[in-house]
């Protein structure tokens, strides 16, 4: 199974993208996404943008990635 994250595009490149990923950016490749365009949002797997997906969608899977990002930082506590 593999996992792909949302993550928003904040600058455009020809090949690539930085994007935002719950607030850490990193760069990623769009040859899978060439039309993306600024402030849209992405799937992200293994360092390239995968899809693109509407904005909702994108809101909603980041605040269940959140939960479960909280949910484990309480079982380490």
């Amino acid at each position: 199974m593999c996992i792909g994250v949302p993550a928003k595009v904040v600058k455009k490149m020809e090949y690539s993208a930085v994007v935002d990923v719950m607030g850490s950016q990193t760069t990623v490749g769009t040859i899978f996404v060439p039309e993306v365009k600024l402030g849209q949002y992405v799937i992200v797997h293994a360092g390239q943008a995968m899809s693109i997906v509407d904005e909702t969608y994108a809101l909603q899977s980041v605040e269940e990635w959140r939960k479960l990002v909280d949910a484990r930082n309480a079982e380490t506590v």
